[in-house]
């Protein structure tokens, strides 16, 4: 409809850390489809793309690859069940939409709410498969013990992401390390979301510990659909008597984005890129709140930084959405930068965020007229859906 918007929020979901339509990825992905995308033999860039990402994870031996994160996900599951011969999964973070996600939702609805998105219904989850996946909170090492010493011998896999919102406290990663080496448990780091955005591969380097297993996803591709699930020999192995199978898992574009991705991200240093920018943001949104007398809580790396108001967060977050749009800017209460976020689009973005935050300053109460006429609305603009 003529509109144009800078993107400061999710980038296509964090696909896009290049920037929307990168050239020399998209010329890749051309030449790729006027050569033929689909053939009766894997794509010869799959093998590369193998071969690159076991360069990167050097504890790893073998690599199979999707076209979704879930689907990722759930193949590590499938791949540490059929290695441990067990059952049960403990978890920590979101990790897609499959059955043995949601299940951890069956015996209590609110399971999964503190592990990023809320009232996930489990509708037509299979209610066999409850208490097979079981959810443990972030830097409770005691919790995850005690799940562990109740579940002996049945736990397949510690599933979790390395980081998201907070910091690990203490040796929190590394005592989970250890647990699953005195337990025969397989590790796996979910990097779907985290991996190449502070360094160039997994953020678990920062910590100094391997995991069994890492999947990632959505930086990979620049927005082209490629997964990787990544893991040793031992564990991987057992994998081939277990049936997995995809038609387009094959297909051409994705390994050829990956790969082309991968080189562009090494070549301009892009994690060091957002990873300032997200660090400029941080301290730039905590300086406008406090100038505007106004009190927000800022978490999430630093390229994946999130903010959200200490008061009246639902009401306060749709004003700041609708707002925002009609000057020029999509955003929510999370950006996902990219090198294509100059400085100048930044410093825009925050000025007019600062006019925003100077309003809502003249309503301490949060109930201006303005924004009880958005919440009245809210239902039906869709902006409350933006994450």
């Amino acid at each position: 409809d003529g509109n144009k918007f800078f993107d400061l929020s999710t980038m296509s979901v964090g696909t896009n850390i290049l920037g929307y339509s990168y050239a020399p990825v998209n010329t890749a992905v051309k030449k790729a489809i006027d050569s033929s995308v689909m053939s009766s033999l894997n794509a010869i860039e799959e093998v590369h793309l193998a071969e690159k990402l076991i360069e990167l994870n050097s504890w790893a031996d073998m690599a199979k690859f999707t076209r979704s994160g879930g689907e990722a996900n759930s193949v590590a599951i499938r791949i540490a069940r059929a290695a441990t011969g067990r059952d049960k999964v403990l978890i920590c973070g979101y990790h897609g939409w499959h059955d043995w996600y949601l299940s951890a939702n069956l015996s209590k609805g609110s399971n999964l709410d503190e592990l990023l998105l809320p009232g996930l219904n489990p509708l037509g989850v299979p209610k066999s498969l409850q208490n097979t996946t079981i959810p443990f909170k972030y830097n409770d090492f005691d919790g995850v013990e005690k799940i562990v010493a109740e579940n002996k011998d049945e736990i397949a896999a510690i599933k979790m992401e390395v980081m998201r919102n907070i910091e690990p406290e203490g040796d929190f990663i590394k005592k989970i390390r250890k647990l699953c080496n005195e337990n025969n448990i397989v590790l796996i780091f979910d990097e779907c979301t985290s991996g190449f955005r502070e360094f160039f591969g997994g953020l678990y380097s920062k910590y100094n510990v391997e995991p069994d297993m890492v999947m990632y996803s959505k930086a990979i591709g620049n927005g082209h659909p490629i997964c990787a699930v990544l893991g040793r020999k031992e564990i991987m192995k057992p994998s081939k008597d277990s049936f997995m199978s995809s038609t387009f898992w094959t297909e051409r574009l994705g390994p050829v984005a990956a790969l082309k991705t991968l080189d562009e991200m090494k070549k301009l240093k892009s994690w060091e890129d957002i990873t300032e920018k997200g660090k400029y943001i941080q301290k730039s949104w905590a300086s406008i709140a406090k100038a505007n007398s106004i009190e927000i809580k800022i978490s999430g790396l630093p390229a994946l930084s999130s903010f959200s108001f200490t008061k009246n967060n639902d009401e306060l977050r749709s004003f700041t959405i609708y707002e925002m749009l009609k000057k020029g800017f999509l955003t929510g209460n999370t950006i996902y930068l990219s090198i294509a976020h100059t400085y100048e689009i930044l410093d825009r973005y925050l000025d007019k965020l600062n006019d925003i935050f100077y309003t809502i300053s003249l309503h301490n109460s949060g109930e201006s007229h303005e924004i009880t006429k958005l919440k009245l609305k809210k239902s039906t603009t869709g902006f409350g859906r933006l994450n």
